[in-house]
């Protein structure tokens, strides 16, 4: 075993931690890139193809069948392979996990009704929110049915990209829209999503890294539906994710509006050994997950007072949890900025 899982006690929260050691070398390497390199590597198809004659009908034939087959394709087998992928992203970022309140999501876990599951809101979103695979069930960090049903939701366009809508249908992904969010919570299974978003990305700056900018005054939709089945939100941190990749943002209304409507914002960006749209650096990971905020139960009859209130109480919780945490992650000079 690769972890180191550690216990202590804070008041009445048990706090728990995984650690696992930093592993970058090759399996590990390729593990990623299979995951988080087909940004690039759809990029090079094309050229190829354009470029290439020899290579066209080749490349065109297996994006066609990608392209038909169900993204969960060849099923099984292909959740062996998610699951692979996610152990290996583990050691490559020496990922940390440090749940505050343990006890808490254990207790949702093991409830009755429709409470019995949650909604867990992270941030940042950076280039790629890739941290957001410490949700793979494979992965044992979260407890009970929690972590059995977890699924990460994401853009709907990644699902409908050849190859890439496999490689994240195996990890557990996937659409975020409020049908599957709905039918999800109806089942009383777990969802994970990043709220900010490309918005969030479209307002990052490179020139002032002392600012994490986060979206969510207007990312009030997660909060409504919480309030529908009585589900709590809980707030989640990734330490160090800034600085995985190098990057050029487009700026302008018409670009964001662009980005929104197509679910993925054009951007350049490179990672480790400066290779474009390539993997991110091998960046040392802290997931933080706070403690779970209880939401009660309306229905149908949702109150704005009561989406303001606890969309508020999140903001807060996140900012808070951030603040815990951040001299120990060396970020004891920098500030979340709400936008």
């Amino acid at each position: 075993m690769c972890d180191k899982n550690r216990n202590s006690n804070v008041g009445n929260s048990t706090v728990k931690t995984f650690n696992t050691p930093q592993d970058c070398s090759f399996v590990p390497t390729l593990a990623v890139t299979l995951w988080l390199g087909w940004n690039g590597g759809l990029l090079a198809m094309f050229v190829c193809a354009t470029l290439i004659t020899e290579t066209r009908a080749i490349i065109i034939g297996a994006l066609t069948i990608s392209a038909v087959l169900p993204p969960q394709f060849p099923f099984g087998v292909g959740i062996k392979i998610g699951n692979w992928m996610a152990a290996e992203a583990r050691k490559y970022f020496g990922l940390k996990v440090t749940i505050e309140d343990y006890d808490a999501l254990n207790a949702i876990s093991n409830g009755d009704g429709p409470g019995k599951t949650a909604i867990f809101a992270c941030e940042p979103h950076d280039i790629i929110p890739y941290p957001v695979f410490v949700f793979n069930p494979s992965l044992n960090i979260l407890p009970g049915r929690i972590g059995e049903t977890a699924s990460v939701l994401m853009t709907g366009t990644i699902f409908k990209l050849p190859i890439m809508k496999h490689v994240y249908s195996w990890l557990g992904g996937n659409p975020v829209d409020k049908k599957t969010f709905r039918h999800r919570l109806a089942r009383n299974e777990t969802n994970a999503f990043v709220p900010g978003g490309i918005q969030e990305v479209t307002l990052m700056d490179p020139k002032n890294p002392e600012e994490i900018v986060i979206y969510l005054k207007n990312r009030k939709g997660f909060v409504k539906l919480a309030l529908e089945k009585g589900v709590a939100i809980v707030p989640v941190f990734f330490f160090h994710l800034d600085g995985s990749y190098g990057y050029f943002v487009p700026k302008g209304k018409l670009m964001t509006k662009f980005a929104r409507k197509i679910g993925i914002l054009p951007l350049f960006f490179y990672g480790r050994w400066k290779i474009p749209f390539g993997i991110p650096n091998p960046q040392k990971i802290h997931a933080v997950f706070g403690q779970p905020i209880s939401v009660p139960n309306e229905g149908s009859n949702i109150s704005n007072e009561n989406v303001d209130k606890y969309h508020k109480i999140y903001i807060d919780s996140l900012v808070q949890l951030f603040e815990r945490h951040k001299v120990k992650e060396g970020y004891g000079s920098r500030t979340l900025k709400i936008m």
